[in-house]
């Protein structure tokens, strides 16, 4: 099987001990190992492939946890770099009675937005099957151009690329900006996953078949729209699928959108699926299912990295939904 890269920001969630609460009232936060690439890495890490991460942290306490943490998830941190200049990203969260969530980030001297593309970097696509990014670290910054340029060799190698836009609007001041941003590196995804309340910043429509002429073009050969606790839709050129979701006692919705993405993406490598423009209808509705199952089971769960599960752990959690 060939592996998984993910390229992106690694910061340290603060999570609030009470739940329920707006960040100004909560008074007493713990350490969570969180965000999107490697939230990604950590779920396929752990149902079996090789995930690689390309970052950078500080040489900080907060670095040293997250290049751990990320270890025992499975993730190869061998091109995780550290930056004597530059402090680990942190971010607080509260979370509300349901399970959202609320941010405020601290990442004006983030380390991983120093990130530099060198001859280490193209090292880590040997073997890869799959390039995953978001949006996070796509503002102008030296990250910005290390996506660029790993996105142009992935491309050169015939390794298919995967984009979340995964949009947080309270980490750009212009959010015009943004969204051309993230118009622009659709250009360069076969697959591309979105969820449903980003579709009307994206496409400027929150009607799904309005907006799939405007994600499912270029190089896009795979669409793929998450609706949370409402289950999931993809979409090819030539196929449609669509699945329930799993209906859960959700704790914490931390890393649900990375563990089904991940999930997915660790199953188009374990099954070789290379042509995405041959997936049938069975197959998308089977691998649909299985990320809905996964992003169920890590809502009932606190952090994002911390609850990336193996496939023993599913396969229990299933069992149990299904005798509830």
């Amino acid at each position: 099987m060939k592996g998984l890269c993910t390229i992106g920001e690694v910061l340290i969630d603060l999570l609030p001990q009470e739940k329920g609460k707006r960040l100004k009232d909560v008074f007493s936060f713990e350490n969570a190992a969180v965000r999107t690439p490697a939230n990604v890495a950590g779920a396929a890490a752990m149902l079996g492939a090789n995930a690689v991460v390309l970052s950078q942290v500080g040489c900080d306490a907060f670095g040293d946890y997250l290049i751990e943490c990320m270890k025992d998830k499975k993730i190869n941190t061998s091109y995780v770099k550290k930056s004597e200049c530059d402090d680990t990203s942190l971010a607080f969260v509260s979370l509300a009675k349901d399970g959202n969530r609320d941010f405020k980030f601290y990442r004006k001297t983030a380390a991983d937005l120093q990130y530099t593309f060198d001859e280490e970097s193209e090292k880590a696509l040997e073997n890869i099957g799959i390039l995953h990014f978001c949006s996070v670290d796509l503002v102008d910054s030296p990250m910005k151009k290390a996506h660029q340029k790993i996105i142009e060799l992935a491309i050169s190698k015939k390794i298919l690329v995967s984009f979340d836009p995964n949009i947080r609007l309270s980490l750009w001041d212009n959010h015009a900006q943004l969204r051309d941003t993230v118009h622009t590196f659709m250009r360069y995804a076969d697959i591309i996953k979105v969820s449903d309340d980003e579709l009307d910043f994206i496409c400027g429509t929150d009607q799904i078949e309005e907006a799939l002429p405007l994600l499912l073009k270029d190089r896009c050969k795979l669409l793929i729209i998450t609706k949370g606790k409402n289950g999931a839709l993809s979409f090819t050129k030539n196929e449609k699928a669509e699945v329930k979701g799993w209906q859960v006692d959700a704790v914490d919705s931390t890393g649900a959108g990375d563990a089904f993405i991940g999930s997915f993406l660790f199953q188009l490598l374990k099954y070789k699926k290379t042509d995405l423009d041959s997936l049938n209808k069975d197959e998308l509705s089977s691998y649909l299912y299985f990320s809905n199952l996964y992003a169920a089971y890590i809502t009932t769960q606190k952090g994002g990295l911390a609850s990336m599960a193996d496939m023993n752990t599913i396969h229990h959690f299933k069992l149990d939904c299904t005798n509830k």
